[in-house]
């Protein structure tokens, strides 16, 4: 089934990093006919990055608001698309999800760090949020910090498609998201299904006496299973790649996605309990923040 984005909401904070997520918003929007919602988030607790004081905040509030409007008015510049700036005050994480609510967005776009240790709880924390409190999908622009500052309406690329597949109700969905990505951009898509030494810990282990037709025959079953997430209709414009990768999944992800210089990876997350917001060792966390490309973390609108 064909997803349909409509409304499309891109996040920035002003800094370089972040706003290299502005030309894929405007990509998106483009490609799709959406409507894009270029938001900033107002966060007073750090507002001397405005080099203002706090002698009245409602005065200090209203120049910020200002001043927002005019520079992401500058950031677009003259994109020929259907768009809206949008500025709030708040803890930005919270302020993005209920934009996002209220805007009933299709997808939201957000640049990231993509750091480790503890520059990453520091800074990629409104990330790991916002992927499981959004209502609906998030397109997660990864800003290496090696990388020199480049261009902000640079061209988005858009020609290889990773779409990593556990075969859950997740999985499904991120299929769906890739091959609607792939129809839109007329791109190459591969699906990947990672075998974990601890699910099929016999099968891969020479020692554990288990024939080699034995494991061929799983690797077929598993080939053939990644080929029947792809719709009849899509088969008749698109021919998937299927792979099947041995280790932890967002290692091998990650390093086949490097090797074969892919633009995008597409990955399912789970729900927004709790406990979940606790993991930050899932699967998707770690390929967000080792990937060389984009990650599409794909999660049921609601």
């Amino acid at each position: 089934m064909k997803v349909h984005i409509k409304t499309i909401v891109c996040t920035t904070d002003f800094s370089d990093f972040s706003n290299r997520a502005i030309p894929f918003g405007v990509a998106l929007a483009k490609e799709f006919g959406a409507k894009l919602y270029l938001c900033h988030v107002i966060d007073l607790s750090s507002v001397a990055m405005y080099g203002e004081g706090f002698s009245d905040p409602l005065m200090l509030e209203s120049k910020i608001t200002d001043y927002a409007h005019e520079h992401l008015q500058d950031l677009i510049g003259d994109a020929d698309i259907d768009w809206e700036s949008l500025t709030s005050v708040g803890h930005t994480a919270d302020e993005i999800a209920h934009i996002a609510k209220e805007k009933a967005a299709d997808l939201v776009v957000s640049a990231t760090h993509g750091r480790s240790g503890l520059k990453r709880l520091i800074l990629g924390s409104v990330t790991e949020r916002l992927m499981r409190t959004l209502p609906c999908p998030m397109y997660i622009v990864r800003s290496l910090e090696r990388d020199p500052a480049a261009p902000v309406m640079a061209e988005m690329k858009l020609k290889r498609i990773l779409i990593g597949c556990d075969f859950s109700t997740d999985s499904d969905l991120a299929v769906q998201y890739g091959l609607s990505l792939a129809q839109e951009f007329q791109t190459e898509l591969y699906l990947a299904h990672v075998l974990e030494p601890t699910v099929y810990k016999d099968m891969l282990t020479q020692a554990a006496g288990v024939p080699d037709s034995d494991r061929e025959g799983l690797r077929d079953q598993l080939a053939r299973k990644l080929e029947g997430m792809v719709p009849d209709e899509a088969k008749q414009w698109c021919t998937p790649e299927t792979v099947l990768l041995a280790g932890h999944p967002s290692d091998e992800l990650t390093k086949y996605a490097v090797v074969n210089k892919m633009d995008l990876i597409v990955l399912g997350v789970r729900g927004h309990s709790v406990m979940e917001s606790l993991l930050v060792g899932s699967t998707t966390d770690r390929v967000v923040r080792q990937a060389p490309c984009p990650v599409l973390s794909v999660r049921p609108k609601g």
